[in-house]
């Protein structure tokens, strides 16, 4: 769910009132904080706490005083003098004994792991930043941008706010930690750039509150809740016949992609159905796992016994009239993506109207374009809301922030992956992940969810354990990183 400042000012007063004490919240928050950084920062180095002087700085002296048990060194950039600290502020600070201070001014040995944990303002703050904490923002930012440090904002990055999603000035994270439950900012449309990826911090108590926004933001704990584990009695049949329909001359990479995609998110059988102008080039390029078959008509496939399909990677002018059957007619889950999105715009949505059975659709904001023009200028959100509930779908609208929302009126936001992704086959890769949990019986809200979780944090692993940079992940490391994703999520991961 998602809550206001308000709402979270709120549920920390009630437990308050109830007993739970300001120093027992923080503890929890700060022992979370540093779980995390050390989840997504791996290299032990320097810590730089950019501290203002209310409970978020508490929050950052927690985590550091965590963070050095585990080997970080530390070092404070105070916007405040230390008298200046809200009381439990001032006593956490002292609890983490002999902090240096850092000068902005002077280097860092080189090769040094630098991350900053941003505790500076809270979800209460409103309005144009003032001094000191603008100028120390405005300095952040500047060397952060320099030298590539990575950020992390705690619980909101200092400027961004509900009243203000998009301020002249605020903190770029690369990272927001947020405590208790995604706060609404955090999620509003072109936040992304400020907020970066997102992870929420559990804290009991803060995370399952009535009456808030009832929209979600993925996790792996929401995920584990509905993904059972195998029985050890599974045999191939049970684990789910997926079918792709996709790839055509010059764009057999994007059918490939899609269906190791689904073997790799555990598809028992994999079928790459294929025009025979491509046919033997996608035979001879194919994971020796996947079975190649040959059709002149795409309503060939109708024939084969299938549980799910995806439909459209690399489809290209092979997305005719005879793909329109298998749009409408098949009774099983069908995936949508690509190619067969534009033979959809093509005729004005028909084959959708008269499906049979669940669809799924995974279109990019130009896709989405196609499909809907009408509403381009609508925020995503209420575009794949509205989208899903006029045509009895689930649609995944991809992004920096991708959406889910289904018929039923779910909706949902995924909360990995990094900038590195824009670049071609991730889409298809993510296809051909959530087409094997279709076929696996999985209702498309949660096969929609899973595979844009797996296939975000594959991507960040590839880069921050992977030895990739952030530009150079392809969409075939993500496709060597979905086993340790998915391994991550059940071990134990937030």
């Amino acid at each position: 769910m998602l809550l206001t400042a308000q709402e979270m000012r709120a549920a920390e007063e009630r437990l308050l009132a109830d007993g739970v004490s300001a120093e027992s919240l923080m503890e929890e928050a700060g022992r979370g904080l540093a779980e995390a950084v050390a989840r997504f920062s791996p290299q032990v180095g320097l810590a730089v706490l950019v501290t203002g002087k209310g409970h978020n700085a508490g929050d950052v002296y927690v985590a550091a005083r965590h963070l050095r048990e585990r080997g970080w060194s530390l070092r404070e950039w105070a916007a405040f003098p230390e008298e200046r600290l809200a009381s439990l502020t001032r006593r956490q600070r002292d609890r983490v004994k002999e902090l240096a201070t850092f000068d902005p001014e002077e280097g860092v040995a080189p090769g040094t792991p630098v991350i900053v944990l941003e505790g500076l303002l809270g979800i209460g703050s409103r309005g144009a930043l003032r001094k000191p904490i603008k100028a120390t923002v405005q300095k952040l930012n500047a060397l952060s941008r320099e030298r590539g440090w990575r950020v992390f904002a705690i619980d909101v990055p200092t400027g961004l706010s509900e009243q203000a999603p998009l301020p002249a000035l605020a903190v770029k994270a690369s990272t927001t930690l947020t405590i208790g439950s995604p706060k609404a900012a955090l999620l509003a449309p072109g936040a992304e750039d400020w907020v970066g990826r997102l992870e929420v911090i559990p804290v009991t108590g803060l995370t399952e509150l009535k009456g808030a926004d009832p929209a979600l933001l993925t996790t792996p704990a929401s995920l584990r809740k509905s993904w059972p584990p195998r029985p050890a009695s599974w045999h191939k049949g049970d684990a789910g016949r997926l079918g792709v329909v996709g790839g055509s001359p010059g764009m057999a990479g994007a059918a490939l992609l899609a269906a190791e995609g689904g073997l790799r998110a555990g598809a028992g059988l994999v079928t790459l159905f294929a025009h025979e102008s491509v046919a033997g080039e996608l035979a001879a390029r194919a994971r020796p796992e996947i079975m190649v078959q040959v059709v002149r008509d795409w309503r060939g496939v109708l024939e084969y016994r299938l549980d799910a399909l995806v439909i459209g990677p690399g489809l290209g002018r092979l997305a005719d009239r005879s793909l329109d059957p298998l749009l409408s007619d098949l009774t099983l889950p069908v995936l949508i993506d690509a190619d067969g999105l534009n033979r959809l715009a093509k005729t004005n949505l028909f084959p959708l109207q008269q499906a049979r059975g669940p669809r799924l659709l995974t279109p990019h904001p130009g896709e989405m374009a196609r499909l809907w023009p009408d509403a381009s200028d609508v925020p995503p959100r209420q575009q794949a809301e509205a989208f899903a509930g006029e045509y009895q779908v689930t649609l995944l609208l991809k992004g920096a922030r991708s959406v889910v929302a289904s018929a039923e009126g779910q909706t949902g936001y995924n909360s990995t992956g990094h900038p590195g992704m824009a670049t071609g086959g991730m889409g298809d890769v993510l296809s051909g992940v959530a087409g094997a949990y279709l076929a696996l019986g999985t209702e498309p809200f949660q096969a929609a969810s899973r595979a844009a979780w797996l296939c975000g944090r594959a991507a960040e692993l590839a880069w921050e354990r992977g030895g990739q940079s952030m530009a150079s992940v392809l969409a075939s490391d993500v496709l060597a990183w979905l086993g340790r994703a998915e391994r991550e999520l059940w071990q134990g991961g937030r």
